[in-house]
C-alpha cells in the first residue's frame, strides 16, 4: 500500500512530494477526482493539462492563478481573439509556462471550443460522453497499479486531436480524466476514495 499522511493522521494517495504541502494536499482533499461538468471548466483543465506535458503537476498547479489571470480567467471568448500582441505578452510572463507551442494550442483550443459551441456540441456532453455520464470507479490498492493512460484515454485522445486539440495524447487525457472525476483513481486507503459526488452535489 502506498499513501501519505498529513495533517491529523488522514491518509491521502502516496503522490510525491504531497505530504507536508498544503497547496497540494487541498487540490488533493477537495478537487482531484470531483467530476466536473462545467464545459468552460472541463476546458480550462485540459489547457492546463497540455501545459503540464513534461512537467509535474504541482509546477502547473503552483502557477495556477497566474495562468488564469494571463488568459483573462480562461474565457474561451476571450482567449480565442488573441493575436500577436497577447502572444508576446504571455512569452513574456514569467508566471506561466512559456512555450509559444503550448501558447498557440491553447488559443486555437478556445478556437474549437467555441466553433463546437457553435455547432451545437456541448464539450461537457463531449468528454462525458466516453463514460456515460457517470465516472469510473477504480479501486487500486497502490500507486503502482494506477495506470498512466488507459485505452479509453487513447479513444478519447484520438478524438480530441481528430477535433484539433493539441497536447491531448493519451497520458496527458488520462492525467485530465483523473483531475475532472471522469475517473476516481483515489487508492482504496485514501479518505476519499468513497465514489465522489460531483461539485456541489
Amino acid at each position: 500500500m502506498d499513501s501519505e499522511v498529513g495533517e491529523q493522521s488522514v491518509v491521502r494517495c502516496g503522490w510525491r512530494g504531497m505530504a507536508g504541502d498544503p497547496l497540494y494536499e487541498a487540490y488533493h482533499d477537495t478537487e482531484w477526482g470531483v467530476p466536473e461538468y462545467d464545459s468552460r471548466a472541463l476546458w480550462e483543465k485540459l489547457v492546463l493539462d497540455g501545459f503540464q506535458a513534461g512537467l509535474a503537476w504541482i509546477t502547473i498547479l503552483r502557477k495556477r492563478e497566474a495562468f488564469r489571470a494571463a488568459f483573462d480567467g480562461f474565457d474561451p471568448e476571450r482567449v480565442a481573439a488573441y493575436g500577436a500582441e497577447d502572444r508576446a505578452r504571455l512569452m513574456a510572463d514569467p508566471g506561466i509556462v512559456r512555450s509559444n507551442a503550448k501558447i498557440d494550442a491553447a488559443i486555437e483550443s478556445a478556437r474549437i471550443y467555441l466553433a463546437m459551441r457553435d455547432r451545437g456540441e456541448d464539450f461537457s456532453v463531449f468528454c462525458w460522453g466516453f463514460t456515460g455520464g457517470k465516472p469510473i470507479q477504480n479501486d487500486w490498492t497502490g500507486i503502482g497499479q494506477v495506470p498512466a493512460q488507459t485505452p479509453l484515454a487513447v479513444e478519447v485522445s484520438k478524438a480530441l486531436k481528430a477535433k484539433g486539440f493539441k497536447f491531448v495524447g493519451p497520458v496527458i487525457v488520462y492525467a485530465w480524466m483523473q483531475a475532472v472525476g471522469m475517473v476516481n483513481d483515489h487508492l482504496t486507503c485514501c479518505h476519499r476514495h468513497a465514489p465522489i459526488r460531483r461539485m456541489g452535489g
